[in-house]
């Protein structure tokens, strides 16, 4: 009975050693290989109040920290009325990119829409927001 508890505490010592190398084994390849990093200037942008049919943009930019080349892989604006441009080649190891957000303006009213950008980050989804109040 002893021995069979002793080997079972050795077994359980071993397997916990085991886990931890492999832990840190994998940590050490995701150091290795690095992941790309987006570095805002601002991620919300306020336009205040603008004219009804005039269309506004605000361009978000950002630079890539991280220890790979960026790379957005999808950018979609929460409604019709919002159109998105951005960076299509991938930004370099402290490259800048950028996101332009272009709203139009054809209904009076407060408005609060959002850009979403997917990338190769490790948050790989980023929410870019712009409001403001159309008047006439």
């Amino acid at each position: 009975m002893r021995k069979t508890a002793f080997i079972l505490v050795g077994a359980f010592f071993a397997l916990a050693a085991l886990t931890q190398t492999r832990a840190a084994h994998v940590a050490g390849v995701a150091d290795y290989f690095g992941t790309p990093v987006f570095n805002w200037v601002q991620t919300s942008f306020n336009f205040g109040k603008i004219k009804v049919n005039k269309p506004v943009n605000h361009t978000f930019t950002f630079t890539n920290t991280g220890s790979e080349p960026l790379v957005i892989t999808s950018v979609k604006a929460s409604c019709g009325c919002t159109v998105a441009e951005y960076s299509k080649d991938p930004i370099p190891v402290n490259g800048e990119g950028f996101v332009k957000a272009t709203y139009n303006a054809a209904n009076k009213g407060v408005f609060n829409k959002t850009v979403t950008i997917i990338a190769n980050t490790e948050q790989s989804e980023v929410v870019l927001t712009i409001k403001g109040e159309v008047v006439d």
